[in-house]
């Protein structure tokens, strides 16, 4: 569209049209390019920044104790017995201390010249503790070096109160860093920290620093008490840890490490009777959920490794095919943690690592060390082959019965599931689809739903559980079937999300415990199968009300027990009866329009995975113990984490 001569002086671009911001301003101005978001994930961020600013200390043999206190009043307290950061007169900013200079200069810091600081860090880009003074309304810096207790303050987004100063002797002449933010309310959605979300991530830096103590204090009322992560045997106590809740093939866990001049990994790993591969890798104490180099040469030389085995032992005949990777890494758990100077990652997250010659390490350490471990422990060793053969003809049989299904829908036309109880909107932006559980639940929800827009599955009870099923057993299952059917859009690595039916595809069972099983069940099948649908927000979770009274002439619904003694509390004159409304099928249909298929309320019930997260509940059973796993889960399925109780 042309513009007229008067939008063209207004619009003019010229040299004054460059806007140069100072200091920290860029973060302030534009957050999540540093911290990944402004909600609960990039908050956390900030924790993750100071401590492993500490860790780094550890990593360089200087500090053997981190403490991370979140204070009454909303801050962060975290420090660490290291070697103090340096006080002095920084050379190139002689009105300020090297200290004040980290603090507020974005790409300031020890992890960039040549010896003296870091040999390896998980920092790189020098703007971790700056972004924090940045988003921050207040900062006190506290630097026990040298003998005595250094402090200096920042405020309003890291402008300093003063210089840094002595303020005594370093108490019992100890040396360290104390960092204490409180995050800016301007800045973030929210500024209230989760103490589990901060646990996890510390029970795993101590995981991966082998005697390195961390202690974690919650001063906030009503919170638990204190907890002391530390590990002598390090990732071999994590991979533990992690198949602590599956069944262990055998007791035994492999480990190797290998060093270079400039490069080191320790891998450690272990098979369960599970169906899926559990591979956790860290660069630099940082965890590189999207992988790289170091996964990619350890995928690599294991595949490598078990075919040769399996061949030198007979166990694969040379008319057999190879064993793919997949096939071996089915029920593994392994963590792989590589130190490097120099890391390659991908953004200020760091989520994934792109150095080339650690793929050459790691590979060139699983060859040669995860062989050895294997002849010398043959008993397992069989176990691992075996176990991947059984894997292998279960990947041929799921492929014959995808191909079967896909020409069973092809003969059937729409191929549809005969139980479906279909809207009629083609558009599927606008279409929604209500699983429920049983037949009298779908009668109940057919006469509540809007005929246009609205779909009812009816499922037959407790789906079957995929954690423990592979994908040839559970491709017979008749709800699984009708499952795919309806959501049309394939399965596993051959689903594409642009084909789905249906926007919005919306879990409805009863709210008692049964009806929470079949949740989980279907949430885990979700993820497990159809990952892109919970991926970008389609799946749903309705939760009816477990009561009902009237106050007056009005009914009013409570959603559980805890609920209905808040409504006593508040109303502890009422005399009119309680109804338990356990299963959709005693609800008549105007009680389950009201409450769950009402658009204009859903929102007060439902749970969108990718706006929240699953529930407690949900992520123990799935993921049982693996704290690392459900971290990963949630970062990669949820843009702004919350738990909430379905």
């Amino acid at each position: 569209m042309a513009l007229t001569n008067q939008e063209r002086e207004q619009a003019s671009y010229d040299a004054g049209s460059i806007t140069v911001l100072e200091g920290l301003e860029p973060v302030r101005k534009r957050p999540g390019m540093y911290i990944g978001s402004t909600g609960p994930s990039g908050l956390h961020h900030l924790v993750w920044e100071v401590v492993d600013n500490a860790v780094d200390e550890a990593m360089a043999g200087y500090c053997d104790r981190i403490d991370v206190t979140l204070l009454a009043d909303g801050g962060v307290r975290v420090a660490d017995n290291g070697r103090g950061i340096p006080t002095g007169v920084h050379p190139k900013y002689p009105d300020r201390s090297a200290a004040e200079v980290v603090l507020t200069v974005l790409h300031a810091g020890g992890k960039f010249g040549e010896g003296g600081g870091y040999k390896v860090s998980g920092g790189l880009h020098g703007v971790g503790v700056s972004v924090v003074n940045a988003l921050s309304t207040r900062v006190v810096l506290e630097i026990d070096r040298d003998g005595n207790h250094h402090r200096m303050e920042f405020r309003d987004g890291g402008q300093p109160v003063g210089p840094l100063t002595v303020v005594g002797p370093a108490p019992r002449g100890r040396t360290g860093t104390t960092v204490s933010f409180w995050p800016d309310p301007t800045i973030f959605e929210e500024v209230e920290f989760r103490a589990q979300t901060v646990v996890e991530r510390l029970q795993i830096m101590a995981f991966l620093n082998r005697g390195l103590e961390i202690r974690f204090t919650d001063d906030r009322p009503g919170a638990n008490e204190p907890q002391t992560f530390r590990y002598k045997d390090g990732i071999i106590d994590f991979v533990r840890h992690l198949n602590a809740s599956k069944e262990a093939l055998f007791r035994k866990v492999s480990s190797y490490d290998q060093r270079e001049e400039t490069m080191e990994v320790e891998v450690a790993l272990q098979w369960n009777t599970g169906f899926y591969e559990s591979i956790h890798s860290f660069a630099n104490g940082i965890s590189t959920v999207d992988g790289g180099m170091h996964e990619e040469g350890f995928k690599k030389a294991l595949t490598n490794v078990v075919n040769k085995y399996a061949r030198a032992k007979g166990t694969l005949k040379e008319k057999d095919d190879n064993l793919l990777g997949e096939d071996i890494r089915e029920g593994l758990t392994a963590i792989i943690s590589v130190r490097l100077q120099d890391p390659q990652f991908e953004g200020q997250t760091k989520a994934k690592l792109g150095n080339v010659p650690v793929r050459s390490l790691v590979e060139r350490a699983t060859n040669e060390k995860l062989a050895e471990w294997f002849e010398e422990n043959p008993r397992e060793a069989n176990q691992v082959v075996q176990k991947a053969i059984l894997a292998a003809r279960a990947r041929v049989a799921a492929r014959s019965a995808r191909e079967l299904t896909r020409r069973k829908s092809a003969l059937d036309g729409a191929g549809l599931p005969g139980k479906l109880v279909d809207c009629s909107s083609r558009d599927p932006r606008e279409s929604e689809l209500f699983i429920v559980e049983g037949n009298s639940a779908g009668g109940s929800a057919k006469d509540a739903r809007d005929p246009r827009v609205q779909a009812i599955l009816p499922i037959r009870g407790k789906i079957l559980n995929v954690e423990r099923a592979r994908i040839d057993k559970m491709l017979k299952n008749n709800e699984i079937q009708a499952l795919i059917s309806a959501i049309g859009a394939g399965l596993a690595d051959d689903f594409d999300v642009t084909k789905i039916r249906y926007h919005k595809v919306i879990i409805l069972a009863d709210a008692d415990v049964d009806g929470s099983h079949i949740r989980t069940l279907l949430l885990t099948f979700f993820f497990r199968q159809m990952k892109p649908l919970v991926e970008g927000g389609f799946v749903y979770v309705a939760q009816p009300p477990l009561y009902s009274t009237l106050v007056g002439k009005e009914k009013v619904y409570l959603k559980d027990d805890t609920a209905r003694a808040a409504f006593l509390a508040e109303h502890p004159n009422h005399k009119a009866e309680f109804q338990r409304l356990k299963g959709l099928g005693e609800m008549d249909f105007a009680e389950l329009r009201d409450t769950t298929m009402d658009p204009g309320r859903r929102s007060l019930l439902q749970i969108n995975v990718e706006q929240a997260a699953l529930a407690d509940e949900v992520c123990s059973v799935l993921m049982g113990d693996d704290v690392d796993l459900r971290r990963q889960f949630i970062q990669t399925n949820a843009k702004d984490v919350r738990f909430l109780d379905i």
